[in-house]
């Protein structure tokens, strides 16, 4: 009993001092921990990966087009945009990937997280980006479609004017 009692003041002592340090809890299990350095638009960016730049497309949703060629500002994504750099530039987030990835332009496919918090599915709760799903990479899609249908009956911000956010008048 009086072995245990030490072995649990050392550990905790450790745990207090590494905190105590600033020393970050390693990512979490199937998670990447990255900075990110630059936004490109609300749904890309890029980070730092292990010593090396790469480009980042998150999974799973789609903000209106602010830097695509030959397509103009779409309606709310300057404000995607806006939001995705004051979430996220200069932070370090955790990147989780799927089945795929990579996609056609060679951009990392991720996940990314700030803590708890899926930032992916934030974009679509507040109505910054609409789902936007391409198998096999799914695994939140289910939680993605009950965002959706929320922020869209609230009318949060692409849902204020879909039809301008997304051109489909055409």
């Amino acid at each position: 009993m009086r072995k245990w009692k030490i072995s649990l003041a050392v550990l905790l002592s450790l745990v207090i001092l590494m905190t105590a340090c600033g020393t970050k809890p390693a990512a979490v299990a199937g998670r990447e921990r990255v900075k990110v350095e630059r936004i490109v638009d609300g749904d890309t960016l890029e980070v730092t990966m292990k010593g090396k730049k790469e480009k980042v497309r998150l999974i799973g949703v789609d903000t209106p087009e602010t830097k695509k060629p030959n397509t103009p500002v779409m309606f709310y994504g300057k404000e995607a945009s806006a939001y995705t750099k004051k979430r996220l530039e200069k932070e370090t987030v955790e990147l989780e990937f799927d089945v795929d990835k990579k996609d056609q332009y060679d951009r990392l496919l991720v996940y990314v997280w700030i803590g708890e918090e899926l930032f992916n599915r934030t974009l679509v709760q507040e109505g910054y980006a609409r789902m936007a799903t391409y198998p096999p990479n799914v695994k939140y899609v289910d939680a993605f479609k009950k965002d959706q249908e929320s922020a869209r009956n609230k009318k949060k911000g692409i849902w204020q004017d879909y039809d301008k956010a997304f051109d489909t008048k055409k």
